[in-house]
């Protein structure tokens, strides 16, 4: 059974480790305790909770058919002629998409504004991070 850290379990839903110790003292989220009386958070419990919070966000106003939005800041554009390379911070996520240099020009891109990036893929690979970084304990 795979177990997280609580500054772990905080990385990965995207809040802060008092955040997560607030809903482990509130009984939102259950808890283990270790042989040394350190909190840990099972792997299946964290990510039910993951998908319940993610449920819980108000829903985009979109019209069209990707399901994949998130959310953020445009952090860079360059563009070179008819195409853009724009960069988007959403949460712990940095999207980099290439469009045309008309749509930045016709949606007004530029660093610090709010943006949604819609993603939308045939192919979408997981992996295991390596060893040092953050992942389950087992």
């Amino acid at each position: 059974m795979p177990t997280y850290k609580m500054g772990q379990a905080a990385e990965l839903l995207g809040v802060s480790v008092d955040t997560v110790r607030r809903w482990a003292d509130a009984g939102r989220i259950e808890t283990l305790r270790t042989e040394g009386r350190h909190r840990l958070l099972d792997g299946a419990a964290l990510a039910r909770f993951a998908v319940e919070l993610a449920s819980n966000q108000p829903a985009l106003p979109v019209t069209e058919s990707a399901r994949n939005h998130f959310r953020g800041l445009v952090t860079d554009v360059t563009t070179d002629g008819v195409m853009a390379h724009v960069k988007l911070q959403a949460g712990p996520f940095r999207i980099s998409s290439l469009i045309s240099s008309e749509a930045v020009a016709e949606l007004g891109l530029e660093p610090g504004m709010l943006a949604v990036a819609s993603v939308k893929a045939t192919n979408v690979v997981i992996e295991m991070p390596p060893s040092s970084d953050t992942q389950a304990r087992k």
